[in-house]
Order: C-alpha cells, then sequence, then structure tokens
C-alpha cells in the first residue's frame, strides 16, 4: 500500500522540478535591460486615452459560462450516445439523471434572464 504513494510522490515531485526549472534557468539566463519603454502598461500597442476602467456587464460572462457548461456537457454525452445499446440499464439511469440535472440547470438560467442577449 505504502509503494503505490510514493509513485504519486514521485509524479508531484518530477511535476513540480519540471515547472520551476524553467523559471529558475529563465531568471538566471534572461537578458536584464529594463528601460521606460519595457516598463509601460501595455495595451494593443497604442496608448490610452480617457479612463481605463470602464464597467463591464456582467451578463455576458454569465451568457458564457452557460454556453461553457453545456458544451462541455455534449463532450460528456456523446460517448455516453454512441455506447448506448451497450449500456447496462444502471448506466441508462445515471444519464438521464445528468440530462435532468442538466436540464433544471437551464431552466434556471432561462428563469433569471441569463440567455437574454441585451
Amino acid at each position: 500500500m505504502a509503494h503505490e504513494w510514493i509513485f504519486i510522490g514521485i509524479i508531484l515531485l518530477f511535476g513540480t522540478i519540471f515547472a520551476a526549472v524553467p523559471l529558475v534557468v529563465n531568471t538566471i539566463v534572461a537578458p536584464k535591460k529594463p528601460n521606460v519603454l519595457k516598463n509601460e502598461t501595455y495595451e494593443c500597442g497604442m496608448e490610452t486615452v480617457g479612463d481605463t476602467w470602464i464597467q463591464f456587464k456582467v451578463q455576458y460572462y454569465i451568457f458564457s459560462l452557460v454556453f461553457v457548461i453545456f458544451d462541455v456537457e455534449i463532450v460528456f454525452l456523446f460517448p455516453w450516445a454512441v455506447a448506448y445499446k451497450q449500456l447496462p440499464f444502471f448506466a441508462v439511469v445515471e444519464g438521464v439523471i445528468f440530462i435532468v440535472i442538466l436540464a433544471g440547470g437551464l431552466l434556471y438560467a432561462w428563469r433569471k434572464g441569463a440567455l437574454d442577449w441585451v
């Protein structure tokens, strides 16, 4: 049982090393020549005019979040639909429960007005 955890520890160790080594090498090897242009805030290569803080409608974020949720739903449902005839009854019931839960989420978002594009 303990040797199974050793493999997980080794993977975590190597993952940490593979993430840290490029960062350390970059700080050592990268040229350090700061100047005024490099330290400016970059915004599409142009100087900003006016106030840069604007109100962003949360509705756009919620709309895209609902889209992503139902896009991921398709990824989970596609293999289920392809293997539908070979699945046992329990798997079919689980798939139907999954669809019902997501349909409830869609109904909730619809009633809250999250799907109305304004």
